[in-house]
Parts: C-alpha cells; sequence; structure tokens
C-alpha cells in the first residue's frame, strides 16, 4: 500500500450527523474500513469498525438530519458510545493498520470526503485525541473521483454507472 498511495494508508470513512456543522452538531455514528492489497494489486477490506455515538454535551441536533438519516437517538438498543471511545477506537485500529503497511500517514476515503473528514476532526479536537493518524487537509474523494470517470457524482447514480 506505501507505495500504491505514496506511504499515504487509505480508510475508508462514512459518517451520520444531526446536521451539516461538524463543530456543533453531533457525529451520531462512524464506520470504517481498512485496506490490504493482495499480491496482483487489488484491495480488498481488512479491519473493519462501527460506533453508535452519544451526541456530545451541548450538541445541535437538527430534526430534518434525523428524518433524512433515520437514526433515533433516544432508542435504548443504539448502544451508543461516547464520542471519546469512537474516535479513540478508530484511531487505534487505524494507527495499526498503519503500521502494518509500512505507510507514514493515513488518508481519508469518503463520498463527499470534506464532509466525513471534517466531523471526524473536529471530534477528535473536542475529546483531545492525540496522535490523529490521518491527514489533515488531503482525501479521496469518490465523490469528486465518480463525477470525472462516470459523470455521475451522487452515490448510488455512480453506482449504478459503475455497475456495482
Amino acid at each position: 500500500l506505501k507505495n500504491r498511495f505514496r506511504g499515504y494508508f487509505p480508510v475508508i470513512i462514512d459518517v451520520e450527523t444531526a446536521g451539516f456543522d461538524a463543530k456543533k452538531d453531533a457525529l451520531l455514528e462512524l464506520a470504517a474500513i481498512t485496506l490490504k492489497m493482495d499480491e496482483n494489486g487489488y484491495l480488498h477490506p481488512d479491519q473493519k469498525c462501527h460506533f453508535h455515538i452519544e451526541p456530545f454535551e451541548g450538541a445541535n441536533i437538527n430534526p430534518e438530519s434525523l428524518k433524512f438519516n433515520g437514526i433515533d437517538i433516544h432508542n435504548p438498543l443504539r448502544g451508543t458510545v461516547p464520542e471519546l471511545d469512537a474516535i479513540t477506537g478508530l484511531f487505534q485500529m487505524v494507527r495499526r493498520g498503519q503500521k502494518d503497511a509500512d505507510c507514514q500517514r493515513s488518508i481519508i476515503v469518503a463520498h463527499n470526503a470534506t464532509f466525513d473528514q471534517s466531523f471526524v476532526m473536529a471530534a477528535a479536537e473536542r475529546t483531545g485525541v492525540k496522535r490523529n493518524p490521518f491527514h489533515p487537509f488531503g482525501m479521496f474523494d469518490t465523490a469528486s473521483l465518480a463525477g470525472l470517470m462516470f459523470g455521475q457524482t451522487v452515490l448510488v447514480k455512480a453506482c449504478q454507472a459503475a455497475k456495482i
């Protein structure tokens, strides 16, 4: 991986939130998958993590966002963890994979990556977690890549165009 991505370790990230403002709106769910490369240069899923997250104290909760993503923040079956635990768990998994792949830094891969990256970075700052493995501004945005390849930036339409 280190030679394929110039020393960066790609980590696929997806977040669900209670709004669009990473500093004020709650991060509600976080999922991540690391990748490994086989002997033919193909990428495959490796480690995975997923967290249902308790909104941080004073977080904005936009009802329209909850309606859109279908998350019931009051459902006791969500099995939420504090934001600190989610970010710590994510960073530990990523740093392990980064070390195993002999990479220097990790890079977020996401659809509309600026959005996901902003929430991960804001949560890391809010919780005071140190040793953030992610590049502070570099990312791979699959919406942009899909636009270039298929003329589609909406995820479902891009997947249809890619026949996946």
